[in-house]
């Protein structure tokens, strides 16, 4: 009875050790914990780095999508991202008459696959040093490694960082970037 005991008591510090690290391995983002067994954008919401990618993923419909099984890659642009276009570029945007044109910009920030940072690095490896990555949007990004960092490239030569990689999510991966990504112009 102590022996099933000690290995009942083993196995459940085993579980609780292992949750505990699968949550503290999981960064934080934007002040807020996120957490593996929620979505996208069930995470999304809690961080304040974020709150203009959220509003723009609601204004374009696009909440159901994210919310949806998956699984999806997202480079998520951070607010100061989006702070690098102008206002009334972005008001316009925001406009109900350009949500299919803001659909098609955040879904170029999608990929229909979870793709963590050193599967990524694999796949820029493999291909002598960049990877093209098409996106949802259909856009392809351009993948590469600068020093540890992972650099994507638009259709318009603009770079963004992964700055926190590797965010789990229940449906896929959040990657926190800092520039907007744009389709071909």
């Amino acid at each position: 009875m102590t022996r099933i005991a000690t290995l009942t008591g083993l196995a459940a510090a085993t579980v609780l050790a292992t949750s505990a690290f699968a949550q503290m391995a999981n960064p934080m983002v934007g002040g807020a914990a996120m957490f593996a067994d929620k979505t996208i954008v069930e995470n999304a919401v809690n961080s304040a780095d974020h709150t203009t990618l959220v509003a723009a993923v609601q204004q374009a419909g696009l909440v159901d999508t994210l919310n949806s099984e998956g699984p999806f890659t997202v480079f998520a642009p951070t607010n100061a991202a989006f702070d690098k276009i102008s206002d009334d570029s972005l008001s316009a945007l925001m406009m109900d008459q350009n949500k299919a044109q803001l659909a098609q910009i955040l879904t170029c920030h999608v990929v229909a696959t979870n793709a963590l940072s050193d599967a990524i690095a694999g796949m820029i490896a493999d291909d002598g040093g960049v990877h093209a990555v098409p996106t949802v949007g259909g856009c392809t990004l351009q993948a590469k490694m600068v020093g540890q960092n992972i650099i994507l490239t638009d259709e318009n030569g603009r770079d963004a960082k992964v700055t926190i990689a590797d965010v789990r999510q229940s449906n896929g991966v959040i990657h926190v970037i800092d520039r907007v990504l744009l389709p071909a112009q």
